[in-house]
């Protein structure tokens, strides 16, 4: 009579997916059987709780990474809670002698994944974890100087040279499970909005999974990746992967994702790398994460400290529902607030507007992005605004204003985007759409548009805002 090996328990977080999983894969390497088990930990001290358009999210992720395992004969246990509590009671029950994890790099996280490293070493329980989430660690990287990477050109070029990935990885090709009694159900975790139910144009929008994440780099790679220098700025085209939140919550690798690009028939097109490019930014973003871990709070560079932003709550109301005057503007906070997602380009147009333009502090747009994105993400999300605001690291340069009539002339010049989410401007010519106050009044009444009833008139000026921007940030230029 063989003893039954004591189970490992596979804590899942950030990496909702079975093929290029490493601690899934050294878990089933054990030859012991598996207790697959994500915890929604709301307490740990620090945490950015994910906002409700991530929240949905991560409830249909789970619930597709649920049926995988399902189908292999197990089940995934969801726990609520902190995570220490949740996993020494599951070790109590089932007598694992093993847990094993993929790391996150959230300043938070970190604190209490080190706290629970040292706690279940103490008990004589071996604590594993992966790099499951980059394609390079933050501590494996480094200018010839030792130091961290703080502009994205040389930390670019050092990937590509020097830490090109490993091919990914596959399913486990024997995975045993372990059963057990823990466990709520996934409804439990009250990760959907019901009163109200806001989430209808995520669910139009969006399939979450790792199935549907291969399959939108599958068409994206067939359809776009090509000419993705030029038509990812187009937010009327689909010349995208809109991948973000499938690597975000790691339906999908970056490994996965670099070695598919790098085989695939477009591999040496101008477009695949671009698109890796944007695969390093994300890099970069934790990379910086790791090693200034107040990014997400504080100015990366202190002489914004003393920027006199205002405190204007109505327009930050004006920008949020999409009611600026500036069709473009409006029309990317719509589309996100509509599908919890919006196009790149538009990021930037939506966050200059509201540093230069309304100059209302970079927090309160990564705060409103944090809620409202499905692909809210700690590092990226910090990292951008932060190049926008001009106060980051690599950061765009603070005379750098973007003009929310000429990029949407140069990006959208039929109006096809901005008459997609602000159906009452749809029947204005493409020469003023871009810019309704300046038509003529006979334009605007065989259009239906009323300026001020039923499309706002712009809430400020942007020839004067920026001016006013300029003088601001050249009284910080040199501080500091």
């Amino acid at each position: 009579m063989t003893d039954t090996p004591s189970p490992v328990i596979v804590w899942f977080r950030q990496d909702l997916r079975l093929a290029d999983n490493p601690a899934l894969q050294a878990a089933a390497a054990t030859g012991s059987p598996v207790i697959p088990v994500y915890i929604l930990d709301d307490e740990a001290p620090g945490a950015w709780k994910p906002g409700g358009a991530s929240r949905w999210w991560l409830h249909h992720s789970l619930k597709s990474l649920a049926d995988d395992i399902s189908r292999l004969g197990g089940r995934l246990v969801f726990l609520d809670g902190a995570a220490k509590p949740c996993l020494e009671a599951l070790i109590s029950e089932t007598g694992a002698q093993a847990v094993f994890w993929n790391r996150l790099y959230e300043p938070w996280a970190r604190k209490r994944d080190e706290a629970i490293k040292s706690a279940l070493n103490d008990s004589a329980i071996k604590a594993r974890s992966f790099n499951g989430s980059l394609i390079v660690e933050p501590w494996d990287i480094a200018t010839k100087t030792g130091n961290p990477y703080k502009v994205f050109t040389p930390f670019w070029k050092s990937l590509k040279a020097e830490h090109s990935p490993a091919e990914p990885t596959g399913r486990p090709d024997h995975l045993r499970f372990h059963d057990v009694n823990a466990g709520v159900c996934l409804d439990d975790l009250a990760l959907l909005p019901t009163k109200p139910d806001w989430a209808g144009g995520m669910r139009a929008s969006w399939t979450p999974g790792e199935a549907a994440a291969h399959g939108r780099l599958g068409q994206f790679l067939k359809d776009a990746v090509t000419d993705y220098s030029d038509r990812r700025n187009f937010p009327g085209e689909h010349g995208t992967s809109r991948l973000s939140p499938h690597l975000h919550f790691g339906e999908i690798s970056p490994r996965q994702v670099w070695h598919a690009v790098k085989t695939s028939d477009h591999a040496q097109t101008q477009g695949a790398d671009t698109y890796l490019s944007e695969i390093a930014w994300r890099e970069f973003s934790y990379n910086l994460l790791y090693h200034f871990p107040d990014l997400p709070e504080a100015n990366f560079q202190p002489k914004f400290d003393g920027f006199e932003w205002d405190e204007n709550p109505d327009a930050l109301k004006a920008w949020q529902k999409g009611q600026t005057g500036y069709p473009i503007v409006d029309a990317g906070m719509r589309e996100l607030w509509a599908t919890g997602w919006m196009h790149n380009r538009v990021r930037m147009i939506v966050a200059s507007f509201l540093i230069k333009d309304l100059f209302i502090h970079w927090r309160d747009g990564e705060d409103w992005f944090w809620d409202t994105l499905v692909d809210a993400d700690l590092a990226s999300n910090a990292a951008s605004w932060q190049w926008t605001a001009g106060s980051g690291a690599d950061a765009a340069p603070y005379f750098r204003v973007f003009n929310p009539v000429g990029q949407s002339e140069k990006f959208d010049p039929k109006g096809n985007y901005l008459r997609k989410w602000i159906p009452e401007l749809a029947e204005l010519p493409d020469k003023v759409i871009h810019a309704p106050w300046t038509a003529d009044p006979s334009v605007l009444s065989r259009a239906g548009v009323t300026l001020g009833e039923t499309y706002p008139k712009p809430i400020v000026d942007h020839g004067e805002a920026r001016q006013r921007a300029l003088a601001a940030f050249e009284k910080i230029k040199d501080a500091g």
